[in-house]
């Protein structure tokens, strides 16, 4: 029996200023965690002493290997930002490219599939587990033949339990933190099983005091029906246990590709791109290197001083790890900077490499934790100041402090007259803002915040 794990390491590294020099005690133990590492996720075997030269070029090789999947630097040095994601939540299931299955592809031979919650943890009430539990598998069965039903007796093909310590099957759970949770591919016996650890704090919504049982859940179902791992950041399946609202959750399109190759069924398309001309409404619209790019679902249309007529591209091209269907996005004074929002969290994106250190909550920027999305932003690169706009409110956030204004939030309609809200997009160009409602667009001079003329959003187009 194979190990299929879903282990979540504790983030406890702290990156230290370089002013001080890290003491021989800390570089050995962070060698011994890298090759520890390495040996579960990447198949690092350690030579003999005799052999130490090769052994190092050979972890080496692994480190490259592991830098390479996760898109950072790739020097084959275990340096700070390499140790920084080696020492973040994630499975313990090693990792592949994009999605893949277990050996031999095993699924389920039938569509109609059974679940049994053998016992409940005490962190939830007993609805809210059987929620969670529904919602995850009900996830997986919008994009599926597969049908999910819970049985309350008896044996069951999927058999969902919460323990403590050691629970029967080799692989002990090991107290708060680490190892959260592991499942096993399809089969019979323990095969789709799904094992909780009951000493973690499981919660229905997503907090920064426990896990999300949802979310995790979600997760190892995919194990349970013969997914593995994605190195495509932002999927499900991705190796880390990353913190999201969920809320509307949505399966990624490569967790999406991923289940329906398994279960050979013909892929699902995301929504054709709209004409040009055709009525429009955009999620987001940000300047970026001189050019403007306005985004709908996973497309991106960019105009830009360098050529004539308007370039047509999808935001996989440009940013491979993001989450289509942002929900705002602005650059941050032409510094070829820019930051994307999708629900309560945000990404800063330095021309097309995502940051390090993010998603971040958008609480992070000041917002109160009322505030679960943002609708639009816009930055005035003459005050330095950027506008959030959330319903029919708005907020005012200083770049150069970093800090949101006194005074804030306040009502759309009392400094921007005419405007419909909630406002979907905003731009500042030559001197105005552009307000984004539907299909229609507003433009307001920014100093005196006097609206100007109404017009087609898609104007830009030459339409």
């Amino acid at each position: 029996m194979k190990k299929k794990i879903l282990l979540f390491l504790e983030l406890l590294y702290v990156i230290c200023s370089s002013a001080f020099p890290v003491a021989p005690e800390k570089e050995k133990e962070d060698m011994q965690f890298a090759k520890k590492y390495l040996e579960n996720f990447y198949d690092f075997k350690e030579e003999k002493a005799l052999f130490k030269a090769k052994d190092l070029n050979h972890m080496s090789d692994k480190i490259r290997e592991m830098q390479s999947f996760f898109g950072l630097e790739v020097t084959g040095e275990l340096n700070h930002k390499t140790l920084d994601m080696m020492k973040q939540p994630r499975c313990g299931i090693p990792d592949v490219r994009s999605y893949s299955t277990f050996p031999h592809s095993p699924t389920w031979k039938k569509e109609d599939v059974t679940y049994r919650i053998l016992n409940y943890t005490p962190d939830m009430l007993q609805a809210d587990v059987e929620e969670a539990i529904a919602r995850a598998f009900q996830l997986w069965s919008s994009v599926t033949p597969l049908r999910f039903s819970g049985v309350y007796g008896g044996q069951a093909d999927i058999m969902i339990s919460f323990a403590a310590g050691f629970h029967g099957d080799f692989y002990s759970f090991d107290g708060p933190g680490g190892t959260l949770a592991h499942a096993y591919p399809p089969g019979g016996g323990i095969g789709g099983d799904a094992h909780f650890d009951e000493d973690e704090n499981w919660t229905k919504f997503t907090t920064y005091s426990g896990y999300n049982l949802f979310l995790v859940a979600a997760h190892e179902l995919g194990h349970s029906l013969g997914l593995s791992h994605s190195n495509v950041f932002g999927a499900l399946m991705y190796p880390i246990y990353m913190p999201t609202d969920t809320r509307d959750y949505q399966l990624h399109q490569d967790d999406i590709d991923g289940i329906q190759a398994l279960y050979e069924m013909t892929p699902s398309k995301p929504p054709q791109r709209p004409d040009d001309c055709d009525p429009l409404s955009f999620d987001a619209i940000t300047t970026l290197r001189g050019e403007t790019l306005f985004f709908k679902d996973s497309y991106v249309w960019r105009k830009s001083p360098y050529f004539t007529g308007i370039e047509h591209d999808t935001i996989f091209s440009f940013w491979p790890s993001l989450i289509a269907g942002f929900d705002a996005a602005y650059e941050v004074d032409n510094k070829d900077r820019v930051l994307f929002f999708k629900d309560n969290q945000y990404w800063a994106v330095s021309g097309y490499s995502i940051e390090s250190g993010f998603p971040k909550p958008i609480q992070n920027l000041g917002f109160p934790t009322s505030v679960r999305k943002i609708d639009a932003a816009v930055h005035d690169q003459n005050t330095k100041r950027t506008y959030f706009f959330v319903g029919n409110k708005y907020w005012s956030f200083n770049e150069n402090t970093q800090s949101m204004e006194r005074g804030y939030p306040r009502k759309i309609a009392a400094d921007f007259h005419g405007i419909s809200y909630p406002i979907d997009a905003a731009l500042q160009k030559n001197g105005y803002f552009y307000f984004f409602h539907g299909s229609s667009q507003y433009e307001v001079d920014i100093k005196k915040k006097k609206l100007i003329r109404t017009m087609k959003s898609n104007s830009w187009f030459n339409c």
